[in-house]
């Protein structure tokens, strides 16, 4: 499946990958990891000069409104520098939570992301809820014109940098029920509101919540009360395929350097890539990052159906796009060698944000299983060649 780009498309492509090459070297991305740096703040506001932190919001909240293949071309380039700017976090998750709850704060909130001045983090993950999204043991409880917030949040990207939060809570059913759920906005600071911030294999920043007695005014609910599960569900959906996008840029990136590599490095006298079995270990990863890339273009293209359409695409391509990505990293440290593992070389670095893209918002194994149970769950008169074409076989 490909995409045919219009010349704006092709222009911000081609922007996006020039300030890559100039702005996130691996020897400046290497230098703020090891300091410690989540992001650069200056190439965050050169984001909102020109206009990227606000591709997906509206003009009228200061936005572009673009699609989301604009936010995959950029998400592709920035996986081929492994950018480590909150993108995903606070321009596509939080921006589209924000614009599809009815708040009196998101004009202004999304303003401010557009603008470069405004952060968000979304916190999901609890540490017995694996990855599913209904299991929300966080509560808040009403009593008058407020609300009390209890619970635990164990994986936050980015909520160290983050201004406000976007925390799920339940207002009323059980521990996985799909209703009950509810979306509040949270400021960083609040009383009762602790965090321990963490860096993850691949440097990115995480961190745990601990609400205790967090009292929030009514005004902080997101959307009605006890329905934010579906918002929350849309809004993943294009993260995972942000996240996707940003997994196959990084795939082809480091397929090039090992190709590079093996054209170059001489055993026996010759280079090891006019060994045929090191070519067709070679051809093997080119067809991953081929298979890869029709996955999240079928995904990406998904977003506007229905629900079930495009939960199904976006599980689909989330399970084949996360084993094509680990077995061209596992494929490319191989070829590499000893030297592949090191931290000096950007190959195993390469690797690390790959792993971890398949672990953000469900790995392979889950959402493969998400898939099954649709199929299952489909009309027996469903085409089988479109399920097909979602599961990435013939």
């Amino acid at each position: 499946m490909q995409f045919s780009l219009t010349s704006e498309q092709q222009m911000l492509a081609d922007s996006v990958h020039r300030f890559v090459r100039e702005h996130h070297r691996f020897d400046q991305w290497h230098a703020q990891a090891i300091a410690g740096h989540a992001f650069h703040e200056a190439n965050w506001q050169h984001m909102a000069d020109m206009g990227w932190l606000g591709l997906g919001i509206a003009p009228e909240h200061g936005g572009i409104g673009a699609t989301p293949v604009e936010t995959m071309l950029l998400m592709d380039a920035f996986g081929r520098g492994l950018v480590r700017e909150p993108y995903v976090s606070s321009c596509v998750l939080a921006a589209r939570l924000l614009a599809d709850a009815d708040h009196d704060r998101t004009p202004a909130l999304l303003e401010g992301i557009a603008a470069g001045t405004v952060r968000l983090a979304v916190a999901l993950a609890e540490p017995e809820g694996r990855f599913s999204l209904q299991h929300v043991g966080t509560t808040a409880q009403r009593t008058g014109g407020t609300y009390t917030l209890q619970g635990r949040k164990s994986w936050v990207p980015d909520a160290r940098s983050a201004q406000w939060l976007l925390v799920p809570a339940r207002t009323s059913g059980a521990v996985a029920d799909r209703a009950g759920i509810s979306l509040f906005l949270v400021p960083a600071d609040a009383p009762g509101l602790h965090m321990e911030h963490y860096r993850g294999a691949d440097h990115s920043h995480a961190s745990r919540l601990f609400l205790s007695d967090l009292s929030l005014p009514a005004s902080a609910l997101l959307g009605a009360p006890g329905q934010a599960l579906a918002l929350l569900e849309r809004a993943v959906d294009h993260a995972i395929a942000a996240r996707l996008a940003e997994a196959c840029g990084a795939m082809d990136a480091v397929q090039a350097m090992t190709l590079d590599y093996i054209k170059t490095r001489k055993q026996f006298g010759v280079a090891i890539g006019n060994f045929q079995a090191l070519q067709h270990r070679m051809v093997d990863m080119a067809i991953a990052c081929e298979e890869a890339r029709s996955m999240l273009n079928h995904a990406t293209d998904s977003l506007a159906l229905s629900t079930a359409a495009r939960r199904r695409a976006v599980s689909a391509a989330k399970a084949r796009v996360g084993q094509c990505a680990l077995f061209v990293g596992h494929e490319a440290i191989q070829l590499h060698g000893g030297i592949g593992t090191s931290d000096e070389l950007v190959v195993s670095h390469y690797l690390k944000r790959l792993v971890m893209i398949d672990l953000a918002f469900g790995n392979s194994d889950y959402h493969l299983s998400r898939v099954a149970d649709s199929i299952s769950a489909a009309p027996t008169a469903e085409p089988a060649t479109a399920l097909h074409l979602e599961l990435g076989v013939a």
